[in-house]
């Protein structure tokens, strides 16, 4: 859990810095998810927290590769440079399962910040494919540019990042590693915490029909990057956008810390994470969506104990695969 524990000093040190800114059969010894079966709504976790054994190599169970490669800012033509103005190379790993037989489309899995998750998300997806609770799926782990670009890139309103993703990311993983996914928006999700869950959110709210699931931790639904047309960034997803918009295709997870970051913050402030995703479950309830939200006793800023926890129920949640 280092990387993770890793990734939350990260994620909040930029939050209070920056102030705009084909399935094979089940493995004999393939454990069971320990944590209790997610449903539609609100619920409490906590305060004790007890690591889902699938979250951990198994043996027993076939293991994927995590490949790493990197991208250069130069190649881009959606972010050519960083604030400064300077080029800079981005890091990126691809999951690929052992059950992955080239040639076939497979279910994607987006990771905003993804070097600090490799080691979960890939335990994760070996576990809960050998168990066929989801289907044969790739991940893309990329993290984003450095300093005040990661706000820019994941805490902006905007379909730029996405287009990032799916323009410039995914198909120089297809053509690298030889591998394809699909294009049905049912088995293509997106996760991150803290920035990189509004990002997620982000990706599925502007390209629905490129991505329904959506997985956020402590999710900065918070006021990090406001322009004119979202004065309070992200905030304004559920201040008014979710409300004022047709619902859309999504499965959303949320989850927040009792401790998270500006728990004492006033709402005026536009940068307390409890109140942001109270609101986002709201209003995303109001409106008729799947969601499921995690309030998380004793917990901090995308915390590490609780990703441990919820991550494989959380995402057999988000898929709600049928096995065929």
């Amino acid at each position: 859990m280092t990387l993770i524990r890793s990734l939350q000093t990260w994620s909040l040190a930029v939050v209070l810095g920056m102030a705009f800114a084909p399935v094979v059969a089940r493995g004999e010894d393939a454990p069971a998810p320990a944590g209790s079966a997610m449903a539609d709504g609100d619920a409490k976790i906590g305060p004790q927290y007890t690591a889902d054994p699938a979250t951990k190599a198994a043996p027993g169970v076939p293991a994927g590769t995590v490949q790493h490669f990197t991208m250069d800012s130069a190649a881009s033509a959606i972010y050519p440079k960083d604030r400064t103005g300077k080029e800079f190379t981005r890091d990126a790993w691809v999951y690929i399962p052992s059950q992955y037989q080239p040639g076939t489309e497979a279910a994607l899995l987006v990771v905003q910040d993804g070097g600090g998750y490799r080691e979960i998300v890939s335990h994760t997806l070996d576990n809960l494919i050998a168990q066929h609770r989801l289907p044969v799926t790739i991940a893309v782990l990329i993290n984003p540019g450095p300093k005040a670009e990661r706000s820019y890139e994941y805490d902006a309103v905007t379909g730029d990042y996405c287009d990032f993703i799916d323009k410039e990311v995914l198909p120089k993983v297809e053509t690298d590693f030889k591998v394809k996914f699909t294009s049905n928006p049912d088995n293509r999700a997106t996760m991150g915490g803290s920035s990189g869950g509004a990002a997620a959110f982000t990706m599925g709210w502007f390209h629905p029909e490129r991505y329904h699931l959506i997985l956020t931790y402590s999710g900065s639904f918070s006021m990090l990057h406001p322009t004119s047309e979202n004065p309070h960034g992200a905030w304004d997803y559920h201040e008014r956008l979710i409300a004022a918009n047709d619902a859309k295709p999504l499965r959303v997870y949320l989850e927040v810390g009792d401790k998270d970051v500006g728990f004492d913050k006033p709402e005026s402030s536009y940068r307390n994470w409890i109140l942001a995703n109270q609101h986002m479950a709201a209003a995303l309830k109001a409106k008729g969506y799947h969601y499921h939200f995690d309030s998380a006793a004793s917990a901090k800023h995308v915390d590490h104990n609780v990703v441990a926890q919820t991550l494989p129920a959380a995402m057999v949640w988000m898929w709600n695969y049928q096995p065929k």
